[in-house]
């Protein structure tokens, strides 16, 4: 469990492979979209599947272990900003794999797993390169999600590094250190 002091082995590999992951995963979908780049899409939806697993781990153990209490005292806006932001980093990490397979899955363009066939494409009986989808609207709504929730999440990702570079460059407060699994001085 974590401590004021320090977080647990397990809060940082979480919050480091989630961030690592969606950062990654948020990257190679710019890359894909910008450059019509399809040879990526079954490692970017496989990656994406995986990353599901670790973003359902961390929301448990967040939700078992508790927010953070914060290293100091800050002002009233600060911690709501703080919140909002936390709050959209979780939301996101939700959104974008399940939108994701919305949008691909209910397209009819399966969801794969490295190889294996979560849910298999629907090819069309008369033109088998193509694909029949399997709920249109569905997965135009996952595919309005995907673009939205990409955004957002970027700006959330933008203001959070921001934040942490602020407590450390500016309040010279332990957040950032802590986050880096060193324990706080009193």
């Amino acid at each position: 469990m974590d401590t004021y002091e320090k977080f647990s082995k397990q809060t940082l590999f979480l919050h480091w492979i989630v961030a690592i992951g969606m950062i990654g995963m948020l990257a190679s979908g710019v890359y894909m979209h910008e450059n019509d780049a399809y040879s990526v899409y079954p490692w970017h939806k496989s990656f994406g599947v995986l990353i599901v697993v670790f973003v359902l781990w961390r929301i448990f153990w967040r939700i078992k272990n508790g927010w953070p209490k914060p290293v100091q005292k800050y002002s009233t806006a600060e911690v709501a900003l703080s919140k909002i932001v936390h709050w959209l980093l979780i939301l996101g990490t939700i959104l974008m794999p399940v939108s994701g397979m919305m949008m691909s899955g209910l397209g009819g363009h399966g969801i794969p797993l490295f190889g294996i066939e979560l849910l298999p494409r629907n090819p069309d009986a008369i033109d088998p390169s193509k694909v029949v989808p399997l709920n249109e609207t569905l997965a135009g709504l996952g595919k309005a999600l995907h673009g939205l929730g990409g955004n957002l999440l970027i700006a959330a990702i933008l203001l959070h590094i921001a934040g942490a570079l602020k407590h450390h460059l500016i309040d010279k407060d332990f957040t950032l250190k802590r986050m880096l699994g060193k324990r706080i001085e009193k």
